[in-house]
């Protein structure tokens, strides 16, 4: 009998054993399906924004994101509703003035094209009346029809002669001759035959309208001109670093007296740099002056890093507003207020949304709904005068950031997600996204410094590459020339 007790004990340890290791097991293999389904979920989430990014809607407006239909527009005052917003008299709204842009008619355009008239004769052997006899005398001519030519462009080459002169009555009076010879203006580049407008069409082709080198050797064959790539972008380089780069020098001074610097940059790779392989990746940044300022001033500059002390040492003595993304490198800024922009908080949220989301389904659509809601006051006073701006943010747009920032602590995403991405954004940029509260100068977004990046964005789908250092710095600096002639309504 005690036999069978003590094998009953080895039984029963031997199962309490065995479920203590199926229970482990059981464990693992739970936090194993749990890691899986959160990889899935992140996996599926990552899948769904490229999906959306190269064949979805790219507008971030609310009725292309959220799915809303023309309905929602019954809704608008019950959402923008506040009882304390202050009403606004005349006075407070002084409205810029603007033109608006009219689609040219054919008439109109071609009163600004110069006008060769081709005058249809009769010849001369028609000009016998062949029932009477008598000549044809005109009378008089009508219009018949219009059509534009295109006259392709031509080259030519410009020899420049000197002339000498010689006093007779110097060499009556002397015996020697006194002569003037007249001398030719300098050119642009020793030893070259180009010319300033040569250059000049090179480059606004290139860094306007995004027409490599390569190409425009072809063009120029097809014209009967041998012109290389190499000797193309010698032109472009001497002269970016010889002529053009005091300019550019000149506007760095007059953009840091500004009170308000944009600044973003994107990724530039130069083939040939010390120290780099030719894959590696280099940055140019671009800084831009604010919207209401009268000198319109882009700058860019070619950097080998995205090293915070890059903009850190460009912007040395700037004491104003940077507007900016949330890239902590800008934080190395000092003696700035360093801004935020909504627009990439915005977009955080954008990301973080499932398909068929909406604000009752996806908290990540309630986060797209506040920012939209700030957007949308914030279009009301974008024309009022700063004083008005400044007390309209603080009676109607503060309680709503205020709002936003409780909401964020109430939300526990799951880590790695795109929910979790979208709430530390914001917490982390809090304080850079409340300072254009205290600066009715200062926009909510970043948007201007984008839109001006974008030119050389597009440019480099056509170029790739830049091959040397010289090369990226001459194209920012040709490149800062285009764009800022663009913001101030200039022909490149």
């Amino acid at each position: 009998m005690v036999k069978n007790t003590n094998y009953h004990r080895a039984d029963v340890t031997l199962l309490q054993s065995e479920n203590a290791r199926l229970k482990e097991e059981n464990a693992a293999l739970t936090a194993q399906v749990e890691a899986l389904q959160r990889k899935l979920a992140h996996m599926t989430e990552v899948f769904a924004n490229a999906q959306r990014a190269q064949f979805g809607q790219s507008s971030e407006k609310k009725r292309y994101v959220l799915g809303e239909d023309q309905l929602c527009l019954f809704n608008e005052a019950e959402e923008a509703q506040d009882h304390k917003a202050p009403e606004p008299t005349e006075a407070d709204l002084v409205v810029k003035a603007h033109t608006r842009k009219k689609k040219r008619t054919i008439e109109q355009m071609m009163e600004e094209l110069p006008v060769e008239e081709v005058i249809l004769t009769l010849p001369e052997d028609r000009m016998i009346c062949d029932k009477c006899g008598g000549a044809f005398r005109l009378i008089g001519k009508k219009l018949l029809r219009r059509e534009m030519v295109i006259i392709p462009q031509q080259q030519k080459i410009i020899a420049y002669y000197g002339c000498s002169y010689a006093c007779d009555r110097c060499e009556e009076e002397t015996g020697y001759a006194r002569i003037l010879t007249t001398q030719a203006p300098p050119p642009l580049m020793k030893h070259s035959l180009a010319s300033a407008s040569t250059v000049a069409d090179v480059m606004t082709k290139k860094y306007a309208d995004g027409l490599p080198l390569a190409r425009q050797e072809k063009i120029w064959a097809r014209q009967g001109v041998t012109l290389g790539r190499a000797t193309l972008a010698n032109w472009v380089i001497q002269c970016g670093q010889t002529w053009l780069k005091p300019l550019y020098r000149h506007m760095k001074q007059a953009l840091l007296e500004e009170p308000l610097i944009h600044a973003d940059e994107t990724v530039v790779q130069v083939l040939k740099e010390d120290g780099k392989t030719a894959a590696s990746e280099s940055r140019m940044w671009l800084y831009a002056s604010g919207e209401g300022s009268r000198k319109g001033v882009r700058l860019f500059e070619y950097q080998p890093d995205r090293s915070g002390k890059r903009p850190a040492s460009f912007l040395g003595g700037f004491t104003g507003y940077l507007v900016t993304d949330g890239y902590a490198g800008y934080n190395q800024v000092l003696g700035v207020t360093h801004c935020g922009c909504w627009t990439h908080a915005r977009r955080k949220w954008r990301d973080a949304m499932p398909d068929g989301a909406t604000v009752k389904t996806s908290k990540a659509a309630v986060g797209y709904r506040y920012c939209n809601k700030l957007f949308a006051l914030e279009k009301k006073y974008c024309y009022a005068t700063p004083e008005s701006r400044y007390a309209y943010r603080q009676n109607v747009v503060r309680p709503l950031l205020e709002e936003y920032f409780c909401w964020l602590k109430t939300i526990h995403p799951e880590k790695g997600s795109k929910l979790e991405d979208a709430v530390r954004y914001s917490l982390n940029q809090k304080e850079q996204l409340m300072a254009f509260l205290e600066a009715p100068e200062v926009p909510i977004s970043n948007n201007l410094a984008e839109n001006a990046i974008r030119p050389f964005v597009l440019g480099r789908k056509n170029w790739l590459f830049c091959d040397s250092v010289k090369g990226a710095e001459s194209s920012a600096i040709v490149y800062s020339l285009v764009e800022t002639a663009k913001a101030n309504g200039v022909e490149p």
